[in-house]
């Protein structure tokens, strides 16, 4: 008697059905958590920098969790490919509230940024593993519904996260705004618990045996893919890879610090930085850094959007404090309106599928990214009212949802149960280092012109500097932005 195969009634079932319930509210929860924490960090650092005295450190407070991230991201594939996603994603979520907890009961702005590197630690692995997850539970067909499920996970956090977290800095204490994610941690960890019980050591489609046919197939599908993907894991495997996303870090960490070296600095951050892209080379498919069509070009498209969104966006509650006089709470809501777009941005995509192509949804997002910055920047330098910020910061969310879920789409369809791991986690070093250099860049911009300008212009030019940095990154994934389909796809 033959056996029915129940796949496609699971497939159009959808993300909730009973088979993916525990595991769609699991991860969807780790999520929230994620951008709860982060919205509301970026909403109070400028209050946590000011109390602490910590404004040398101001960028080093959001640069370095990204840079421990890239440690944490190579760990979590490495350990994913080899014993599944299981184990990583329980040590990175105990390592991401024992980082809350170090910043949480924090007296200075040192051993704040130290809880923010182990946080960062763990958030990064944390990513990576639940990147995994989604591979090895969800069949291709729903990747792009899960991945518009995490960004209406934002939803909410955006919606209240930032106002909640002014609210509760300026009645009680900042403190409690990393103190009270640690108490939800643990419930959203014991809600996924049951879900990842089948996962441990089982293989994409439950079975571990592959045919030579199978085989074949995967293997033409990472020559087509031009990746160079499954010879990146293997060139530079184990603790080798993890030495160079150390590297990496601690280059990034370098940069941050250069401006400490007056008669040095300059040249210490050129070579931070060459330091950084010889480390991220084995940790991302070959052909990332020169923007190789496919795969390479979908990472480094990553990589160079989010260094634009999240190199601006981190200064803009700097700005409506320090230039419009908002309060904490208030400067909040720039993020929660680029948060919702991200969220509407996300599920339109998912519901356009195949009728939005892949390199479309990209370009229209870049370009969207790109135009907000150039709008903020102009705001800036021309004092045109806050309104203006925060409109553009809503078509800059959006941007990012359009594109980012299909980035992720592609990334997981140009992989196997052989790479997921490797190229899950180039995806967020990607993420993570882009975000890092921009944010360090930006950071000893704004250093530079607070240092050089008269107290008259202080005001305008070190947050002109950052967006303007942030801009011409902008310009650069626009550019590669066309190169993540191949050229017969385009």
């Amino acid at each position: 008697m033959p056996r029915t195969d129940p796949a496609p009634a699971l497939e159009t079932a959808g993300i909730f059905h009973r088979d993916y319930l525990l595991v769609t509210l699991g991860a969807c929860a780790l999520v929230f958590l994620a951008a709860f924490e982060s919205l509301a960090v970026t909403t109070i650092m400028p209050l946590v920098s000011r109390e602490l005295d910590g404004a040398a450190l101001y960028a080093l407070a959001f640069a370095g969790p990204l840079a421990t991230g890239v440690i944490g991201m190579v760990a979590a594939g490495n350990w994913s490919d080899r014993r599944g996603p299981v184990g990583p994603l329980y040590a990175s979520v105990a390592m991401f509230a024992l980082g809350l907890l170090i910043a949480g009961t924090a007296g200075t702005m040192p051993a704040l940024v130290a809880g923010r590197l182990v946080q960062g630690l763990g958030g990064g692995a944390m990513t990576v593993a639940l990147y995994v997850v989604l591979a090895r539970v969800y069949p291709p067909v729903l990747h792009p519904k899960i991945f518009a499920a995490f960004s209406a996970a934002w939803v909410i956090p955006s919606l209240v996260g930032p106002f909640a977290a002014g609210l509760v800095a300026q009645l009680a204490s900042w403190h409690w705004v990393f103190l009270g994610v640690v108490g939800l941690v643990v419930p959203a960890l014991l809600m996924i618990a049951p879900a990842l019980q089948g996962l441990r050591g089982r293989s994409p489609g439950g079975s571990s045996k592959k045919t030579s046919k199978e085989t074949a197939k995967e293997t033409t599908k990472e020559t087509a893919a031009g990746d160079g993907s499954a010879s990146g894991a293997s060139r530079s495997p184990g603790y080798g890879r993890l030495a160079w996303a150390a590297l990496a870090a601690l280059a990034v960490l370098g940069l941050n610090l250069s401006d400490r070296l007056p008669a040095a600095g300059g040249i210490a951050a050129v070579a931070a930085v060459a330091v950084a892209l010889i480390a991220v080379r084995p940790l991302v498919p070959r052909g990332t850094l020169t923007a190789r069509r496919g795969l390479p070009s979908v990472i480094l498209t990553r990589g160079l959007a989010s260094a634009a969104f999240f190199g601006a966006e981190v200064y803009l509650p700097y700005l409506l404090v320090e230039r419009y006089v908002f309060s904490p709470t208030f400067a909040g809501l720039t993020l929660t309106g680029g948060a919702v777009a991200w969220a509407a941005g996300s599920a339109i995509q998912g519901r356009l599928g195949a009728r939005l192509d892949h390199r479309r949804a990209v370009r229209i997002g870049a370009a969207l990214v790109l135009g907000a910055i150039v709008l903020v920047l102009v705001t800036t330098v021309l004092h045109w009212p806050a309104a203006a910020v925060i409109i553009a910061w809503v078509f800059a969310g959006g941007g990012m949802g359009l594109m980012y879920a299909r980035l992720s789409v592609m990334t997981l369809a140009l992989s196997n149960k052989h790479n997921e791991g490797f190229n899950s986690s180039a995806m967020s070093i990607s993420d993570s280092l882009g975000g890092a250099l921009a944010l360090a860049g930006t950071g000893l911009v704004f250093a530079a012109f607070t240092a050089t300008t008269t107290a008259a212009g202080a005001g305008v030019a070190p947050f002109a500097g950052v967006f303007a940095l942030t801009a011409v990154i902008g310009v650069g994934s626009v550019a590669v932005a066309p190169r993540v389909s191949r050229r017969q796809e385009s």
